[in-house]
């Protein structure tokens, strides 16, 4: 069984997606310290005047001290962010080929009030890969699973209780994972490549480091293709 294990995002890229897709069962990681200016709470999207960052504001001190998992990260709602950011989503794709097919879909989930904020984006995620047609993947929160240890340990404990046999993983994890316990475990390794083809966007020069808003509105029913069915010869950096 092929197994992905990725901390919850908000409106994530594609690559992303990508592992989304290529997973048997994909494990939103809400039990680990919550990381302050990650990609948690926000991303980036692309306007008129150029990128922008869409930010959910949330109650966290932010410091070293702070070890908070995810999953109990609150949303403050004493902003008015939901409307700011579909309000600068209209105003960004409103002219984009394929933004009324799926903006009553995801309209609603800036209209949501939720308390935490993993809650929010796990849904609002799930909801992003079937508009791009994923529909065989199961899921799953890892603090629902009753993992144990830290980093590779966590991780395999994690797979074991899933019976996972392989597992995929993003390049940048390479800093830490200890491939040894994997091996050891009788699981397999995949690293993710992202070579990924341009397409057209509504505001020239070509940005590979968005939400996957943008593929999906430009794109339409195409846009998963351009994800696990189209690739270049140039690996881009991305998160996960």
């Amino acid at each position: 069984m092929n197994c992905v294990i990725l901390q919850p995002s908000y409106i994530p890229w594609r690559g992303y997606f990508h592992q989304i897709y290529k997973a048997d069962l994909f494990i939103f990681y809400d039990d680990v310290q919550y990381d302050k200016n990650g990609w948690r709470n926000r991303n980036r999207i692309k306007t008129r005047n150029g990128p922008i960052w869409l930010t959910i504001p949330v109650l966290h001190r932010g410091s070293v001290s702070d070890k908070t998992p995810i999953l109990e990260i609150s949303i403050d709602w004493s902003k008015d962010w939901q409307r700011k950011h579909w309000l600068s989503i209209q105003q960004s794709y409103s002219k984009a080929p394929f933004f009324q097919n799926y903006a009553p879909i995801l309209e609603p989930y800036f209209s949501r009030r939720t308390e935490k904020l993993a809650d929010l984006t796990i849904d609002l995620t799930i909801k992003l890969a079937e508009c791009l047609g994923i529909n065989r993947t199961s899921y799953a929160r890892s603090s629902t699973l009753g993992g144990s240890g830290t980093k590779t340990d966590h991780l395999v404990d994690l797979l074991k209780k899933v019976r996972a046999d392989h597992y995929i993983s993003g390049p940048s994890a390479a800093e830490y994972l200890e491939v040894d316990k994997l091996s050891a475990a009788g699981i397999s390794l995949e690293w993710m490549v992202y070579n990924y083809p341009e397409y057209e966007q509504l505001y020239p020069p070509y940005d590979p480091q968005v939400s996957i808003l943008d593929l999906l509105f430009m794109q339409g029913p195409e846009a998963g293709k351009m994800i696990w069915e189209k690739t270049v010869a140039r690996e881009l950096p991305g998160e996960g």
